[in-house]
């Protein structure tokens, strides 16, 4: 058994207070000696480098060894039990600290983070756990028998060194100690911490200088202007928390945190606006809505009546207590009472680094495409980031979270099948109607859908739709963030007649055809993809990965009308690509979504399919990410002859980009350079006649001349 001492509040406990005591029980509990200690710690500051976490206290040892200990580059350290030593006991000659094996992280141990470490030490070896992945193993070779083992283990005590409750502040959550087969990865998900954060995306009437200050015009109430933010309550794996609770915002000086004075009229320096009625602040807390509460702020206290110093908006739930992680501060503000030249609605505050390459998707075509006709736009994808960097597709709604009523009065679009609605309006466009390659009247394949794309969307007849122009418009201005939101919000009511008529009139207002792929998919994708969430993940805003894979290879071959399931290698990508490891929240889930169900629309088109299923040589290898495309026509010999060519689908292209699904093709150009060329959206789309087939028109490319071949070690 072990006692917890300081920790009388369940949710979150100071390090300082921290202390855990092992009292070996009549029943054996501890047996071995084998145990975990797991717990979840957020470490706010640290004052100096190296730093005791935890230290052994033990009444045979003079000294206090460390258990756990941040080193001075910052990296988390694991010690063993200095009982398991028979030296250790003797005071007269303890063992020296550099003498002990310890497991130390390889990269600097995150703070201002919430982080779940695991510690597990038997007779026989330790291992040292960091967000459910073991990070290093170290056997050991214990001097003292079994029973001086459990002596030592009864006698142990773990607690936050005194010298360092002064300058290492922190909090630990869900501590727990688990005997005999620990599981310290159920640990890791079964209760996760929460933290506040601001959604920038949000923001409303904010400008953001390139001293990263934002500038918000205040003063008196004939000038001031709303702003708006929105907090979110999230878990330790980025989950919106479900809790009714209200969150408040506070005005501070952004130099020392005190509160900013009321303005010469006693007017509370920040105000909300609730059915235009301005409250102060603190009068009027804004509800938490599935883990998000909007606020509609207007500032009326100026920098230049207070020395011109800047302020900052604080956001906490006091409800929760005051905790560093359950409150979140705004990027320092300058309160300015000016006009705008221009007044602009809407100002993101994050621009993605993705930028350069969503826009429209008409990009013109490279110079040196020569004769190549079916190959046209130069891919301009992404730098490849690290797996723990994800790509930042803006404000995506959770699928989950559309109102179960609207979900309820679609359930008769929603069992219709994708291409029920197509018939009348379409399939006069299809030169050939493409098989079915399912084989069953109840599962259509997503192929029925295809039509010729080079119609004009002027030509398609106008369906009575609630999609406003207003709608239309900003869809056609906005970027990725707001199409992705926008589609989200009206795919669900939408009937598939009214979408086709929306995929129209953006593609004639825009100028370009691309869209309307996305869009007509997009009441498809999201039903979907609520479906497959809802259907692993119960109520949880997250899963294991270990049980979404088998869910997810059995809706792709549903969608892609194949009978060829994904390899590990696929599902690595995919992994890859959603942001996680072996958990998936929810997001990560529709981050993964948005990129595969495209690829596996494309896949189900008759132009395509035959090329995904065919046996050896395979012309589609799976999903492979652009760098081991280039890997693989380099070879180790060097490049490889001009002409091999690999297909590829882009990584970084996912819906509603107007490329997301598209092939790339990757091939050695007769200057021995590498090239990727994004294969015709309208041709994919289209099919082509049976005497000539996709291949045979890549190969009657004059620059392709031979499909290459991916190897992939073991």
């Amino acid at each position: 058994m072990s006692d917890f001492s300081g920790t009388e509040e369940r949710d979150y406990v100071s390090l300082r207070n921290l202390k855990v005591d092992f009292r070996r029980e009549d029943d054996g509990e501890v047996g071995d000696g084998c145990f975990a200690l797991c717990f979840w710690i957020y470490i706010d500051h640290c004052a100096s480098f190296p730093s005791s976490v935890l230290i052994q206290k033990h009444p045979d040892v003079a000294c206090n060894p460390p258990f756990l200990y941040l080193d001075d580059k910052k990296k988390m350290k694991l010690f063993p039990l200095l009982c398991m030593y028979k030296e250790a006991l003797n005071p007269e000659n303890p063992i020296p600290l550099t003498d002990v094996p310890c497991i130390s992280t390889e990269t600097e141990f995150p703070m201002k983070k919430w982080v779940h470490v695991g510690c597990e030490v038997s007779r026989d070896l330790m291992r040292l756990h960091v967000d459910g992945e073991i990070v290093g193993v170290n056997p050991l070779t214990c001097s003292i028998n079994k029973d001086l083992h459990e002596e030592g283990l009864k006698n142990i005590c773990l607690a936050c060194p005194d010298e360092n409750k002064d300058k290492l502040y922190g909090y630990v959550h869900g501590l727990g100690v688990l005997f005999r087969e620990p599981s310290i990865k159920n640990h890791y998900v079964k209760d996760p911490p929460l933290r506040l954060t601001i959604d920038h995306s949000s923001a409303l009437e904010i400008e953001e200088g390139s001293d990263s200050v934002w500038s918000i015009v205040g003063g008196k109430a004939s000038c001031r202007r709303i702003f708006s933010l929105d907090v979110v309550l999230l878990d330790a794996f980025g989950g919106p928390v479900s809790k009714e609770l209200e969150a408040v915002a506070s005005l501070l000086y952004a130099d020392n945190g005190v509160p900013v004075e009321n303005t010469t009229d006693a007017k509370s320096p920040l105000l909300i606006n609730c059915d235009g009625i301005e409250y102060a602040s603190h009068e009027r807390p804004c509800k938490l809505i599935n883990g998000r509460a909007s606020f509609k702020l207007k500032i009326s206290q100026l920098s230049s009546k207070c020395d011109n110093r800047l302020f900052q908006i604080k956001f906490n739930v006091p409800r929760l207590g005051n905790y560093p992680f359950l409150e979140t501060l705004s990027m320092p503000i300058r309160c300015v009472s000016r006009g705008r030249s221009a007044r602009t609605a809407s100002i993101t505050l994050r621009k993605s680094s993705s930028r350069t390459y969503y826009g429209n998707g008409c990009e013109s075509p490279s110079p040196d495409d020569g004769s190549m006709q079916l190959i046209t736009n130069i891919v301009r994808e992404a730098k490849p980031s690290p797996s723990s960097k994800r790509i930042k597709l803006g404000q995506d709604m959770p699928f989950a979270m559309f109102k179960e009523e609207v979900r309820q009065s679609n359930k008769v679009h929603h069992s219709r099948a994708w291409t029920a609605n197509q018939g009348n309006a379409h399939a006069r466009s299809m030169k050939l109607k493409p098989e079915d390659h399912c084989g069953t009247e109840n599962n259509s394949c997503a192929s029925d859908n295809s039509e010729a794309t080079n119609s004009d969307p002027r030509s398609v007849l106008s369906v009575p739709s609630p999609i406003s122009d207003l709608i239309i418009f900003k869809y056609c201005l906005g970027g990725p963030a707001e199409k992705c939101h926008l589609l989200k919000e009206i795919a669900i009511p939408a009937t598939e007649e009214q979408l086709a008529d929306f995929a129209n009139q953006v593609s004639l207002f825009s100028g370009c055809l691309h869209h309307r792929h996305q869009i007509k998919m997009a009441k498809r994708l999201v039903e979907e993809g609520i479906q497959v969430w809802t259907s692993v993940s119960g109520n949880n805003h997250h899963v294991l990965w270990e049980n979404l894979v088998f869910i997810i290879n059995e809706q792709f071959m549903k969608i892609a009308c194949s009978t060829r399931p994904l390899m590990e290698q696929d599902l690595e990508c995919l992994r890859r690509i959603a942001g996680c490891r072996d958990v998936v929240m929810q997001e990560d889930f529709e981050r993964m979504w948005s990129w595969l169900f495209p690829v596996a629309f494309t896949l189900s088109q008759s132009a395509v399919n035959a090329m995904w299923d065919s046996l050896p040589p395979t012309w589609i290898e799976g999903f492979i990410t652009k760098e081991e495309a280039e890997s693989t026509l380099q070879g180790p010999g060097g490049l490889q002859d001009p002409g091999t060519f690999l297909l590829r689908f882009p990584t970084s292209r996912s819906w509603p980009h107007p490329d997301a699904g598209n092939l790339v093709v990757t091939y050695v150009e007769s200057d021995y350079i590498i090239r990727h060329r994004l294969l015709s959206f309208d041709f994919i789309h289209s099919s082509p006649s049976k005497e000539t087939t996709l291949q045979d028109l890549l190969l009657h490319e004059p620059k392709l001349s031979r499909l290459g071949r991916v190897v992939r070690s073991e």
